[in-house]
């Protein structure tokens, strides 16, 4: 499976009608679909798809044709990121009617076919199964723990209390198994919050 990092988009026209297609991580999905509503307001049609990961690890897909005829918008959409075998993505395509109707075998191309477009220009990624990890630290071994995130690379978010600071990071499993290395030397510091199970 692939998947993506930053937002693409890829525009054409068939007909007179204008097609632009946003592909984008799952994450800024809603935000990306307000932000384009604002945008273009005289759209006829904002059409959208995404496939995602859920926590037990079931692909969660949906898709909206928003207005067009029943299944030749969404459904095509779907079926590209299926095709590309894209998860954790979502795909928005903008449409301004040109005044001729493309019928329904129309419709289903140019929609599929704007979608491969910004496929064709995205730089997919191997996708890595990500789990989220959260613990809490004592402010004695704060300093070490943040020092053995950012060398890792690893993504996290930090709040801090009282007593210390709860972290919390996306980690794959082979990434969990060298945090559960590290932080074995720290045991009694460590107090687990939500362990991710793979």
């Amino acid at each position: 499976m692939k998947t993506i990092e930053k937002e693409i988009s890829a525009a054409q026209e068939i007909k007179k009608s204008s097609f632009i297609a946003y592909l984008a991580p799952i994450a800024s999905f809603e935000a990306l679909r307000a932000q384009l509503r604002q945008q273009h307001p005289k759209a006829r049609h904002i059409v959208w798809a995404y496939r995602a990961l859920n926590e037990p690890g079931q692909i969660v897909e949906n898709s909206s044709d928003d207005g067009e005829p029943k299944s030749t918008a969404g459904a095509p959409c779907l079926n590209a990121l299926r095709g590309a075998e894209l998860i954790n993505a979502a795909v928005l395509v903008v449409r301004y009617f040109g005044g001729i109707k493309l019928g329904t075998g129309g419709l289903v191309r140019a929609y599929a076919s704007s979608v491969n477009a910004a496929i064709d220009a995205a730089e997919l990624v191997e996708f890595v199964l990500r789990k989220k990890c959260a613990f809490f630290v004592p402010f004695a071994a704060v300093a070490k723990f943040e020092h053995f995130l950012k060398k890792s690379g690893f993504v996290y978010e930090a709040s801090f209390g009282a007593s210390g600071a709860e972290f919390s990071a996306e980690l794959s499993a082979e990434e969990f198994e060298k945090f559960k290395g590290f932080a074995g030397a720290l045991a009694p510091a460590l107090k687990m919050l939500r362990e991710p199970k793979f």
